[in-house]
């Protein structure tokens, strides 16, 4: 169980909780492992099978605790709550955002190119003395480059569709050396660029299916502070699509889900055989190559790494939620602004 920002986060699969007097109580095979008062809370989200009691329920509804219950991949599921007085302003606040994102869109800008430029120098550190030495350089003009666009980003008053051709530029440069950083001995399984819907090479392929995941927790992240998913700031709102979500994805995207498929290619975990050529010439994953990438997914999710906002260690896998939060509170007005997350 981990408590941040006020809300208690139960992820340990058979835990039971229940009401104790006006306290939360964890379970964990029969015995007492966590106690909360409830006037410390302002919200629980559950993970996956785990028990709780209709008194808990009955009492958290009364005291205004939104209980959020998500499936073991971090799927929505359902939100239980008392009267709701609050997600209606909230959804408003967020609707008049959206008219006029720019400073919101910054701070998602920053926050992605700064973790894109992270990736690159984790990778210059991890395998530099194996790269060509042109490899090398041109990962290092990247990392310059996107050093600019970054103090360009936090010091320009440039409109939100200059932000978004920021974010644009940053993704081509960061991409543009993205097969340096595959160490993978099977030809195949190399970058030649982006490609989607569907992906054509395997390389493609995985990151798809890891965006996928991401966006999943994402947009459960959303639900569960009452915030709408469609309805963004970076992305331009379409029908069916999670724009916010797809907002708040895009910070943790180059850590989550661009490392560990690197991680992944590097370590010989996935190789050329665990990809499929489908009609069309889409590409896609086997079976046992989609266990092995959602054991990886899990396992990476439970890393912790200090949030530089909150100054507290988080599990990998709460960072979407712990940064919808703070948009929400942003949005109510209690932080002046959006913090988005940096990998460190």
């Amino acid at each position: 169980m981990k408590k941040l920002l006020n809300t208690v986060y139960i992820t340990t699969e058979g835990a039971a909780l229940r009401k104790d007097g006006e306290n939360l109580v964890a379970d964990v095979d029969g015995e007492e492992r966590a106690r909360v008062p409830f006037h410390m809370l302002a919200s629980i989200v559950v993970f996956g099978g785990i028990y709780v009691s209709p008194a808990l329920m009955a009492a958290t509804s009364a005291a205004g605790i939104t209980l959020v219950l998500l499936d073991r991949q971090g799927r929505f599921q359902s939100r239980i709550e008392g009267p709701v007085t609050g997600n209606v302003l909230l959804r408003r606040a967020q609707y008049k955002a959206s008219d006029a994102p720019i400073e919101i869109v910054r701070s998602i800008v920053i926050g992605k190119v700064m973790n894109q430029r992270s990736v690159l120098m984790r990778s210059l550190r991890d395998y530099g003395d194996e790269y060509a030495p042109n490899d090398s350089l041109s990962i290092v003009k990247v990392t310059e480059r996107l050093a600019r666009i970054i103090r360009r980003v936090k010091l320009s008053d440039d409109t939100t569709d200059m932000l978004r051709g920021s974010e644009g530029e940053a993704a081509g440069l960061y991409f543009s050396v993205f097969d340096h950083l595959i160490r993978s001995p099977d030809p195949e399984l190399c970058w030649t660029g982006r490609s989607r819907r569907p992906p054509l090479d395997p390389v493609n392929a995985l990151l798809s299916f890891l965006y996928t995941l991401l966006t999943h927790d994402c947009r459960s992240a959303c639900e569960s502070v009452g915030l709408d998913p469609a309805v963004g700031f970076l992305h331009r709102e379409r029908p069916g699509r999670p724009s916010l979500a797809l907002d708040l994805m895009e910070e943790m995207r180059p850590v989550m889900a661009d490392r560990l498929a690197l991680s992944l290619l590097n370590r010989r975990q996935l190789r050329a055989g665990d990809f499929e050529i489908r009609d069309g010439g889409a590409v896609m994953m086997s079976d046992e190559a989609r266990k092995t990438v959602l054991t990886a997914w899990q396992e990476r999710k439970k890393e912790e790494r200090l949030h530089p906002f909150l100054e507290e260690r988080a599990p990998l896998g709460l960072v979407a939620y712990l940064q919808a939060q703070m948009l929400a509170r942003h949005l109510r007005g209690d932080l002046d602004a959006y913090p988005p997350w940096l990998w460190k």
